[in-house]
C-alpha cells in the first residue's frame, strides 16, 4: 500500500519508509515507497524534486496502478531495491513551498474572479507561467479599455490582499465520493490534488499585472512566493 503523504502535510521534508514496489517505466528503473512524499506533475502543478536513499528521482503517476513512481533522474541508475526494504525519502522543500504558494495563490485569485461574476476557464500554476483564465458570462464594459482592465485587476488585488491579511486557513477533506476538496475558508472550495500553504498568511509577494483579454478569455497572470518560515 502507498500513502500519498504530501496530501496530509505539505511541509514534511523527509521520512523513513519502505519500498512498496519496483519496476521499469519506459525502460527506466523506478521504485514506489509506502510513505510517499513526492507530488507528481498534475493539475497545473509541476512535480517535486526528490531523493530515495540519496538517489535523485522524478515522481510520475502510473495511471494503471495508481502508484506514484520514483523514476531515476537524469540518466542515473537506481540501486537494486527490494520490496520491503527500509529507505529514506526526501523532497526539496523550498521547491515544494514555491509550488504550494503558487497553487494556493491561484485558488485565491480564482475566488476573487468568481466574486466579479467570472467563470473559471483554465489554470496553470507553473513558476514563470502562472495564470488563471476566466470567461465573463455578463458583458463587463471595464474590460474594453486599458483603464478599465486596470480597474478590474485592482479589484482582484484588493480582494487577494484582504484575504492574505486575514490569514484565512487552507484546509481539505474528502467528500462522499472520495474526492479531495480544498477549502480557502469561506472564500473557495474545489476538488484539487495539489499541495497548498497552511494558510493564506503564508503567501508573500503576490503580484498581479494588469489582466489581458484574448479570444474572449480574461487572463490573469500572477506570481507568488511562500513567506520565510
Amino acid at each position: 500500500m502507498q500513502v500519498p503523504a504530501y496530501y496530509a502535510d505539505t511541509y514534511e521534508e523527509q521520512a523513513q519508509t519502505r519500498v512498496a514496489a519496483i519496476g521499469e517505466h519506459d525502460g527506466t528503473p523506478w521504485v514506489a515507497v509506502e510513505h510517499c512524499l513526492f507530488h507528481p506533475q498534475g493539475g497545473g502543478q509541476p512535480a517535486d524534486r526528490g531523493w530515495v536513499d540519496g538517489h535523485e528521482i522524478v515522481p510520475v503517476r502510473d495511471h494503471d496502478s495508481g502508484l506514484i513512481l520514483a523514476v531515476a533522474c537524469g540518466g542515473t541508475a537506481l540501486p537494486d531495491f527490494s520490496v520491503g526494504q527500509p529507505v529514506e525519502v526526501r523532497i526539496d522543500l523550498p521547491t515544494r513551498l514555491a509550488h504550494a504558494a503558487l497553487h494556493t495563490a491561484g485558488h485565491l485569485i480564482e475566488a476573487a474572479g468568481r466574486a466579479q461574476g467570472w467563470v473559471l476557464a483554465a489554470n496553470n500554476h507553473f513558476p514563470g507561467q502562472a495564470r488563471i483564465e476566466f470567461t465573463a458570462p455578463t458583458p463587463d464594459a471595464r474590460l474594453d479599455t486599458p483603464e478599465g482592465r486596470e480597474e478590474a485587476t485592482e479589484a482582484l488585488r484588493t480582494e487577494v490582499a484582504k484575504a492574505i491579511a486575514e490569514d484565512l486557513p487552507v484546509t481539505w477533506e474528502n467528500d462522499a465520493d472520495g474526492r479531495r476538496i480544498v477549502h480557502l475558508a469561506h472564500l473557495h472550495s474545489a476538488p484539487c490534488g495539489g499541495t497548498h500553504a497552511r494558510s493564506l498568511g503564508d503567501l508573500a509577494d503576490v503580484v498581479l499585472p494588469t489582466l489581458k483579454v484574448k479570444k474572449g478569455r480574461l487572463r490573469v497572470s500572477y506570481s507568488a512566493t511562500h513567506r520565510e518560515r
